[in-house]
């Protein structure tokens, strides 16, 4: 629902109505909102091409929302032929104005060297005005650049300083680095609990590394209560998403059943998913197992 500058709501088919009005004399966010609600079929049965249309006109006009949705129906190809010059153009253009989002997609271009020639400083030049202006995304690879000193200095103070902006809005992938960072007191002081804290939110959104490293400080009771079952919870998560070490943890865990039942057959079983990733360890005592007959049928 909409709603009036009185704070009456009102439907879909109501602000279309009125943002039609607007947009057919000319203005830019009218325009544009109007090719939002095209775009999401809001008010309005969904389409592209509609939506194209008025972005257009609103993109033309200046406005930096319009050039940046008309950026990315021309990178795809929706509602327009598949253009990256054109989606250059307009990315650019909005990035100009001080769009976050475009210039943060302007510096991948760079990075990429698509549309643009690659180019490591025009990539940080977008990805600094973009985290500035508190782009999570931008935030988490400026951090990256610094950390690993693509094209800046290295530092590991700027890197924490970026990865925590962007964690702090909820990055998975910020959130994991900023915890191993506090792990290793790089660019912060070392604190077990602050990177169970940042170990805990990553791993929680799925993100499988920090899934295993909060496991980890599970066993040894770093910045947590020791819990070998908590361990197997998060080892297993991790483990049934492709990740050697925790598959090959997990499969010591069931082999001595700690934090779960024992079991032969699991340990085997988790023992060989890691072997098959080349993981030497799991390599070495699934054969051993093997050999024994033990968890073989």
């Amino acid at each position: 629902m909409y709603h009036t500058g009185e704070g009456v709501p009102q439907s879909d088919e109501e602000a279309v109505k009125w943002l039609r009005k607007s947009a057919e004399q000319g203005n830019a966010d009218g325009e544009y909102q109007l090719g939002l609600m095209y775009a999401n079929g809001r008010g309005v049965s969904q389409s592209d091409e509609k939506a194209v249309k008025w972005y257009i006109k609103s993109a033309e006009q200046g406005d930096a929302n319009a050039q940046y949705n008309l950026a990315l129906m021309y990178k795809t190809g929706q509602g327009v032929p598949q253009s990256d010059e054109e989606a250059t153009k307009w990315l650019r253009k909005s990035a100009e104005q001080g769009h976050a989002e475009a210039q943060f997609k302007f510096g991948v271009m760079y990075h990429m060297g698509h549309g643009v020639p690659q180019s490591n400083e025009e990539t940080i030049k977008w990805f600094t005005k973009s985290a500035e202006q508190g782009d999570a995304d931008a935030q988490y690879y400026l951090g990256v650049m610094y950390a690993y000193g693509q094209s800046v200095s290295q530092s590991y103070e700027e890197a924490a300083k970026w990865y925590t902006k962007s964690a702090e809005q909820g990055k998975a992938n910020a959130q994991y680095n900023l915890g191993v960072m506090y792990a290793n007191g790089k660019g912060v002081s070392q604190s077990d609990d602050e990177a169970v804290k940042w170990f805990r939110k990553s791993a929680e959104q799925g993100n499988v590394d920090a899934q295993f490293s909060f496991g980890l400080m599970c066993i040894r009771g770093q910045g947590v209560s020791q819990s070998d079952e908590e361990a197997v919870k998060w080892y297993t998560k991790a483990a049934e998403q492709g990740h050697a070490d925790a598959q090959y943890s997990l499969g010591v865990m069931y082999y001595i059943g700690e934090g779960v039942s024992q079991s032969d057959e699991e340990a085997l079983k988790w023992l060989r998913k890691s072997a098959e990733q080349g993981h030497v360890d799991a390599q070495f005592n699934f054969d051993v197992m093997y050999k024994k007959g033990r968890g073989v049928l």
